[in-house]
């Protein structure tokens, strides 16, 4: 039996330790292909990236916007086009995802076996995300992971219940997303690939399956110090923005991240956001046992430097 080859698109700005640690750890996962399009201007990264026979990437320079019809101010537009021109390549894979160098994929089964198991009619797979929480002192390797539930009303219970301040807000204590990241059938004539969705003759997602052996870990607010450091440009640009509806009870109060977040800063400034960042992205003691309790709580390996010292030797 063909077992299927699988790779991962990624739209990136970031340092290069951090490129080739999201590479090396995918590769050493079983990635067949990574497709990495430098959102900027990064010659060492591209050299360093080039190295690798399973690695294909680009610089979205000028001349590559000028061919798509000029560069999108906001990303999310540019990393749609990227996935896009990914899907549209010679297929050396079976099933293609675009995920960000923050996102790495674990799994209980593996991948290829899960990806096998699906119906032929199934043409994209979704992986839901499980966020990092942060210690209040040195990193651990694995580190805890929050998850959430996925129905409804259990999930807002259990939010209420394990984030008391805030969690009426919160879509499952996340600060970022929760419909995770697909991943989608190549060679479908017509199919059209976006972040969190895909498209075929206007059917949204077709034959979705959720891949319920695997995760996404998510390393949004993996510090204090990283999560501040972004603070600014998520409200404006990214995962906070003001155009985002509130998950719940919009009618009735409900306040999207955006809101929720320029309310806390006005009322409590700077103390105000660590006291937020404490409840919801901290491994206290309480909210361990609370998500253990509840079967959220994930304990994860990532090894990165291990990785990158087998995958990149000359740029351990």
């Amino acid at each position: 039996m063909h077992e299927p080859k699988w790779g991962i698109v990624s739209t990136v700005k970031a340092p290069m330790r951090d490129v080739l640690g999201f590479v090396a750890y995918h590769l050493e996962r079983g990635a067949h292909r990574i497709y990495i399009y430098l959102d900027a201007p990064d010659a060492p990264t591209f050299t360093a990236l080039k190295s690798h026979s399973k690695v294909r990437v680009t610089q979205t320079d000028a001349a590559y916007w000028d061919k798509r019809g000029g560069r999108p101010a906001k990303h999310q537009p540019r990393q749609t086009i990227n996935a896009a021109d990914a899907y549209g390549k010679r297929v050396e894979v079976d099933w293609l995802t675009h995920i960000d160098h923050d996102e790495f994929f674990v799994w209980d089964t593996p991948l290829t076996q899960q990806l096998s198991a699906l119906d032929a009619r199934c043409l994209c797979g979704r992986i839901r995300p499980i966020e990092a929480l942060a210690w209040e002192g040195a990193i651990t390797d694995p580190r805890p992971f929050k998850g959430f539930a996925l129905p409804m009303p259990e999930r807002r219970a259990t939010t209420q219940a394990l984030y008391p301040t805030y969690g009426a807000h919160l879509n499952g204590g996340f600060l970022s997303h929760v419909a995770g990241k697909m991943i989608y059938r190549t060679g479908i004539e017509g199919l059209s690939v976006k972040i969190h969705n895909a498209f075929l003759n206007g059917d949204q997602n077709p034959g979705q399956q959720e891949l319920l052996q695997t995760r996404l870990c998510h390393l949004h607010g993996e510090t204090w110090e990283a999560w501040r450091a972004s603070f600014e440009y998520r409200k404006s640009k990214g995962a906070y923005r003001d155009e985002f509806n509130a998950p719940f009870d919009k009618d009735k109060g409900g306040l999207n991240m955006h809101t929720l977040l320029s309310q806390i800063e006005n009322e409590g400034g700077e103390a105000g956001l660590k006291a937020f960042y404490h409840e919801v992205c901290t491994a206290r003691p309480a909210l361990l046992d609370g998500l253990d309790e509840h079967g959220l709580l994930h304990w994860r390996r990532l090894n990165r430097g291990d990785a990158i010292a087998r995958q990149f030797p000359d740029y351990a």
